[in-house]
């Protein structure tokens, strides 16, 4: 009996908008399709918080033994400014502002998104394709769509008939959107719109003379909607139904709308049977925001190089940070909360250490058994994370106390409990643990933190020449001090 069997696994659908059984199409298999990122910047932390989410979904899965197919794409052609039919392409306008070619943009920022998901121990995804890699796949997808009576042809670009498809299908139904709201709330066409109504949305578009990234198709040389690439793709590689569709919550409308308007007007059957959405990722009770300057993105915080902390974070302190919340509520970054989770972090690492160490007995005074099961049924009430990480806390303040001599366990249990331990810290949740790291930075933290210690204890015998002396001979060497309420930290050049 496999793994799966065993456990009973229930997923927040944004569908139903309530927790179901999950039950895969085909036993033993799952096909899972997350949206991945417009790779025309740095990779946002707020991405990062969603992919982290899936990747622990990923990484569930497999530890029962589902074999996954996880595709997750790469965004390199048709998504405009706002989200909209209208304006630049987001690669595009990035290429023409450095003067570069789009293909150079793409290259730099997917290497960027790579090497980041790389520093925070993410699994790769079974596929990752690109939007310029199924172009025909696109065109063949929009040419079904007019076959069958839901879309139109306009100057060479191509939209989507919402009001058309409304007449027999329930557009809105994932947001929870009513297509009569949504035409009260949208302005008057300005007449320069190709499109019938406000709500059409492109599945072609026709390349203006200055649009450098274009395909010929039977409409015009032009680039697909932006909505459709996802479409096609997650049908290419998991078949016209799948089971689970994620992404951040910001995409749910239109983004995810659309894809379900557009499989079923092409297939005639919604895509997926699991919708997931990770919610929003706050920086200090705010939404992140580059226009007002509340952002900073995954290299400055891993470096402490930024105005918001008062030291750099590592990337397993900051996977637990994530972890300690479920994938869809607000997560609000603060550096409080990491250091809170940094504290917590090395407590789990310190007790899992000890395992190797601690001695067996007759007799154990914990339920091992009932604990073990206790982890599973927390990842299995859609992927709880916060409450597995209270069950890893249970077993080490356990372990402790058999350090110390107040409880016991058998070498049964010892090798249950270690295994299990094993399994969802570094499996599921993707730690690593870096307190068995003796590297050359752990070593200088050390060193460092001897020196502050001295300076300290220079400052309280007001020998303040000294204290200044440390601190400006460290800032040579490239080690900045930083005084804050939580104690002095460092950080490195």
């Amino acid at each position: 009996m496999h793994l799966y069997d065993q456990q009973n696994i229930k997923i927040y659908n944004s569908l139903s908008g309530q927790k179901e059984p999950f039950k895969s199409i085909t036993e033993g298999y799952v096909g899972m399709y997350v949206c991945g990122p417009t790779v025309y910047s740095n990779v946002h932390l707020g991405n990062v918080r969603t992919f982290m989410s899936f990747d622990m979904v990923f990484r569930y899965l497999k530890h029962l033994g589902y074999k996954v197919r996880y595709v997750r794409n790469i965004t390199d052609a048709g998504h405009l400014e706002n989200d909209a039919d209208a304006g630049e392409d987001k690669i595009t306008k990035k290429a023409r502002l450095e003067q570069i070619e789009p293909m150079e943009v793409v290259q730099r920022y997917t290497v960027d998104f790579h090497n980041i998901l790389s520093i925070f121990n993410f699994l790769p995804p079974s596929i990752e394709p690109t939007a310029t890699g199924h172009i025909i796949e696109q065109i063949e997808l929009i040419s079904t769509i007019i076959k069958n009576g839901f879309a139109y042809e306009v100057n060479g670009s191509v939209y989507f008939d919402v009001h058309k498809f409304n007449e027999t299908n329930d557009y809105g139904k994932l947001s929870k959107r009513k297509l009569d709201d949504l035409i009260h709330n949208t302005r008057e066409l300005d007449g320069q719109s190709d499109k019938k109504n406000p709500q059409d949305f492109a599945l072609w578009k026709k390349a203006e003379p200055q649009h450098i990234m274009r395909w010929p198709s039977p409409w015009s040389d032009g680039f697909p909607g932006w909505h459709l690439e996802c479409t096609a793709m997650s049908t290419k590689y998991l078949g016209d139904r799948f089971d689970i569709h994620g992404g951040g919550m910001d995409l749910k409308f239109p983004h995810h709308e659309c894809e379900i308007a557009q499989n079923e007007a092409a297939k005639g059957q919604s895509p997926v049977n699991y919708w997931m959405h990770a919610n929003m990722l706050h920086l200090n009770g705010q939404r992140m925001s580059k226009s007002t300057g509340n952002t900073v993105n995954p290299d400055e915080l891993l470096s402490g190089d930024n105005k918001f902390f008062s030291k750099a974070y590592s990337p397993s302190v900051i996977r637990f940070f994530n972890a300690q919340s479920s994938y869809r509520s607000v997560l609000d970054l603060t550096d409080d909360g990491l250091l809170a989770s940094e504290k917590g972090f090395h407590r789990l690492m310190d007790a899992i250490n000890l395992l190797d160490s601690i001695s067996s007995a007759s007799t154990s005074t914990f339920n091992v058994s009932e604990w073990k099961q206790n982890c599973y049924d927390a990842m299995n009430d859609d992927f709880n994370s916060p409450i597995l990480i209270a069950h890893l806390f249970d077993a080490a303040k356990y372990i402790n106390q058999i350090k110390d001599g107040k409880a016991s366990i058998t070498s049964e249990d010892l090798k249950l409990l270690k295994q299990t331990m094993y399994a969802f810290t570094f499996d599921v949740l993707g730690l690593q643990n870096e307190s068995k790291k003796e590297s050359g930075t752990d070593k200088l933290s050390a060193a460092v933190d001897i020196l502050i210690k001295l300076r300290q204890e220079a400052r309280a015998n007001k020998d303040f020449a000294l204290s200044d002396k440390i601190r400006d001979e460290l800032a040579e060497a490239g080690i900045q001090l930083k005084d804050g309420k939580e104690g002095t930290t460092f950080t490195t050049n």
